[in-house]
């Protein structure tokens, strides 16, 4: 059961503290939920301005959340989709688990290792600071960096399939973070990230 997980010790080393869970949802669990999230899902190529242009990325994503949790990032402002009943029994679980409140998840679909995210923090206005963020994984292990905004100080985890990552405050003011990309990969990544909307 989640509620009997330990967590790591803080990953990071100041500014902030980052806990992961392994196995926050059993094996079972996991490859159910993203069958479903793969089948049921309205994915869409993600767009971000860049050096003045859009640019459609090969990764896809899509954003659930209660009514008027709209999201805006490098430009390019979402509507949330509903909440399926799947992904609502998760952010029940989660909010169980941490005692937290989310009204909002940000969903991305990676096909494979070529499929990344660059450097950045989770810091856009429309999201409450005071909020941790949780980030579930599923499918393929990913290298997850960490980076200080000051001193480039990089600390790396592995995301396994069924993980738990907790952001916690001030993590995102002081620290970016990275999905790396890596050839040897050829299986998909499905990452969400259960956040709070201030509204």
């Amino acid at each position: 059961m989640a509620n009997k997980l330990l967590p790591s010790a803080n990953l990071l080393p100041r500014d902030g503290a980052v806990h992961y869970f392994p196995n926050f949802l059993s094996d079972q669990n996991g490859a159910r939920l993203m069958n479903h999230l793969m089948e049921s899902i309205a994915w869409k190529s993600d767009q971000l301005w860049m050096f003045g242009k859009l640019v459609t990325t090969r990764r896809q994503v899509a954003w659930l959340g209660d009514p008027n949790c709209t999201y805006t990032y490098s430009g390019v402002k979402k509507e949330p989709q509903p909440w399926t009943k799947e992904l609502l029994a998760i952010k029940n679980q989660l909010q169980q688990f941490t005692e937290l409140r989310f009204n909002s998840c940000l969903l991305n679909l990676y096909h494979d290792g070529n499929d990344g995210m660059g450097w950045h923090s989770d810091d856009e206005r429309e999201l409450d600071p005071k909020s941790p963020i949780a980030s579930l994984s599923l499918g393929a292990t990913r290298k997850f960096n960490f980076r200080h905004r000051s001193d480039k100080t990089t600390i790396s985890v592995f995301l396994e399939s069924e993980s738990l990552l907790l952001m916690n405050p001030p993590t995102q003011m002081f620290w970016q973070h990275a999905l790396m990309k890596s050839k040897s990969i050829d299986s998909p990544r499905i990452n969400l990230t259960f956040r709070n909307i201030g509204i």
